[in-house]
């Protein structure tokens, strides 16, 4: 996750009103055990659920010894995800980094000052995968959420991200290389249990720089796929 607040340059972000970027909607569906495959699984129990590590890959032709490359081990702490006005904060305390992750409004425009007029969508300009581990994120107190997702390769597009609704009553895993971001509460605001490799490296995406728009993730209840 590298929108760092320190990273992120509010001020060059392009504008939606003004037509420097374009707004890619993002299907929703109803994150249900089949609909999840290929992305990761359902938590209901966060103190008992596994964070599935990935060993490091192997460089050249000599192998990885067998019981290295996987042994930084687990993390857990609080992710909480905080709306001020029209801007998405969240701060994962698992690893003291803190996030601007979406706009309810024109990202070039939105102000912490200034209620959003919609909170049915938010927007986001980039997405990570951790290539060395899973992540849980589990709501502490039955807050639905969304988990935008797309399955691994770094020849990932906008339309191949997902947001799956979840309504509250379970946490989500997201499988070693799966694009995500960090998930969206429907609510203002909300506490997640966040469990993930102490040791994590993060591949980015930026749909700005590389496709020319923001995605446009729905936060409304969704139905189950047929």
């Amino acid at each position: 996750m590298l929108s760092n607040f320190a990273q992120l340059d509010l001020a060059a972000l392009p504008s939606l009103e003004r037509g420097a970027v374009r707004a890619h909607p993002v299907p929703g569906i109803a994150a249900t055990d089949r609909a999840l495959r290929g992305y990761g699984h359902k938590v209901s129990d966060f103190a008992a659920a596994r964070v599935t590590i990935a060993t490091w890959p192997q460089p050249d032709w000599r192998p990885i010894v067998p019981g290295t490359g996987n042994e930084g081990g687990i993390v857990q702490d609080e992710f909480v995800m905080q709306r001020h006005g029209e801007i998405q904060h969240a701060v994962n305390r698992a690893v003291g980094r803190s996030y601007i992750t979406g706009w309810f409004a024109d990202p070039a425009t939105a102000s912490e000052s200034r209620q959003p007029a919609d909170t049915g969508r938010i927007y986001t300009h980039e997405a990570n995968y951790h290539p060395d581990g899973g992540q849980i994120f589990s709501p502490r107190h039955g807050e639905a959420f969304v988990a935008l997702l797309a399955k691994p390769g770094d020849d990932v597009r906008p339309e191949d991200f997902i947001a799956f609704y979840c309504d509250g009553s379970f946490g989500i895993h997201i499988d070693p290389g799966v694009w995500h971001q960090p998930v969206f509460p429907l609510a203002a605001s909300a506490i997640f249990d966040d469990k993930q490799g102490r040791v994590h490296a993060c591949v980015s995406v930026d749909f700005v720089s590389e496709f020319g728009c923001y995605l446009e993730v729905p936060l409304l209840p969704c139905a189950s796929p047929s």
